[in-house]
């Protein structure tokens, strides 16, 4: 709870400094904060304890997750300075709202009532509305932000629709309570109002993820979007989402299964081969990567499947994986942008000639997607395939290994073009400090994978 505090003061600080025109102090105050409030969320660890008649639950499962949507964000933020070094209008504003929606994702994280969930989901969903049009004189910005409000509004009202109606079956919005109604009902099977309100809840859930097939807004709204905020929008924001979905069923459905497994398990394998499919014939990076991110939500479906005292862990480490690689991955499409005014792939010929960290780090971002051994994004899928094998899902880990074997066909694009492309030599322009941030990324993919073990067996 500290945490959610000290992030809204935050916001709330960078806004002051806004009015005080003080634009060169707003890093300084953000990065800062940002680590006093990951200290704050790990200080949590073992609490367990609600909040306010259980509306927030704090648990290690939400801690850690929180602590990883916070550190992806301080992430994020060291490759501002970079992508805004030639904006001269103030970016308190933007800024501020990235916070804002760091506080909806971690409230999604600790939710114990259905009310909370919807207010996250909100909050967040609010403050990307906003964000993804933030570019205002660009036309593709305002396309991604008309869109992304028009579906993102509609859907929203299915999952508040679905909650609805999980609250009239029920009679109560606390998930243990809900718990308790499906235990004592499903003898006898569940009522019709109960199963139309889950399936209303899938349906509003799935199109915050991007599971197929409520995934056709995200390519058009990643591509509009600044590309800072669509690193934001791919790593932290798919995360919360798929941690708040996880957490419902976690809760809800313990110990119980054959109500929503199906479902959930034939949305995974669909995101799975549409996400992999279509990314093969994607013409640039951006548009790849979010087809990318398509993909992966289908991955960190298994999760929802697959429920074990094993599974949460699983989660957690591909999620830190995925969300590491990649924020890698677009810390050089934002280079690559400022150099040759766009992210084809043609852009990247020839790219690790006079800038081998760059094209060495895009290329181990990539290799890490795909699940190449011995980087973090292997050990991700192995431990959440296996969590999936175990539970009986083989039909399903052999559609997610099929989409990886798939996938190579995108990954390796940018890195074929890197080393074996010949063009005109391009020289990417990025500060000492962006290159050990990036280097720092890269780093990490290869520690996690050498050393699964600092995160397994957290939660």
């Amino acid at each position: 709870m500290n945490s959610i505090i000290s992030l809204s003061v935050l916001g709330v600080l960078v806004l002051f400094l806004g009015i005080l025109k003080k634009k060169t102090w707003l890093l300084p105050l953000i990065l800062p904060g940002l680590l006093i409030s990951l200290v704050m969320t790990v200080l949590h660890w073992n609490m367990n304890r609600g909040l306010f008649h259980n509306m927030i639950i704090i648990d290690n499962t939400g801690v850690a997750f929180s602590a990883v949507l916070i550190f992806s964000t301080f992430l994020i933020f060291m490759l501002a300075a970079q992508y805004y070094r030639k904006v001269i209008r103030p970016l308190d504003d933007i800024y501020a709202i990235m916070i804002f929606a760091l506080v909806g994702a971690v409230l999604m994280c600790y939710f114990g009532n259905l009310i909370m969930l919807f207010i996250g989901i909100e909050t967040l969903s609010i403050a990307l509305y906003v964000l993804a049009g933030s570019h205002k004189e660009a036309i593709t910005s305002n396309e991604a932000t008309l869109k992304y409000f028009l579906l993102g509004s509609f859907l929203s009202g299915f999952l508040l629709f679905g909650i609805a109606l999980l609250y009239g079956s029920s009679g109560s919005f606390d998930l243990y309570t809900i718990h308790a109604y499906v235990v004592s009902h499903i003898q006898q099977g569940l009522p019709p109002m109960f199963k139309a309100g889950l399936f209303l809840l899938i349906i509003g859930l799935s199109f915050k993820i991007a599971i197929a097939p409520f995934h056709f807004w995200a390519p058009d709204v990643y591509e509009g979007t600044p590309t800072l905020l669509t690193a934001f929008m791919a790593s932290v924001v798919k995360i919360a989402s798929v941690v708040a979905m996880y957490r419902f069923f976690s809760i809800t459905f313990f110990g119980i299964h054959g109500v929503w497994e199906m479902t959930v398990a034939i949305l995974a394998g669909i995101t799975i081969i549409i996400g992999n499919v279509t990314g093969i014939y994607q013409p640039n990076l951006k548009r790849m990567l979010a087809y990318s991110s398509i993909s992966h939500s289908g991955y960190m479906m298994l999760a929802m499947v697959a429920f074990s005292g094993y599974t949460a862990t699983a989660l957690l480490f591909y999620a830190v994986a995925y969300s590491v690689a990649t924020i890698s991955a677009f810390a050089i499409l934002i280079l690559v942008r400022e150099a040759k005014g766009n992210d084809y792939f043609g852009s990247f010929n020839n790219l690790a000639k006079h800038n081998r960290i760059e094209a060495f780090t895009l290329a181990v971002a990539m290799l890490s997607l795909t699940g190449i051994p011995p980087l973090a994004g292997f050990m991700g899928k192995y431990f959440l395939f296996s969590a999936a094998i175990e539970q009986g899902w083989l039909w399903l880990v052999i559609i997610a290994i099929a989409g990886s074997a798939v996938s190579v066909g995108y990954y390796f694009k940018p890195i074929i073009a890197m080393y074996f492309r010949e063009d005109q030599e391009t020289v990417l322009q990025a500060g000492p400090s962006y290159k050990a941030h990036i280097l720092f990324l890269t780093l990490l993919t290869i520690l996690l994978g050498f050393l699964p073990f600092l995160l397994s067996g957290l939660i």
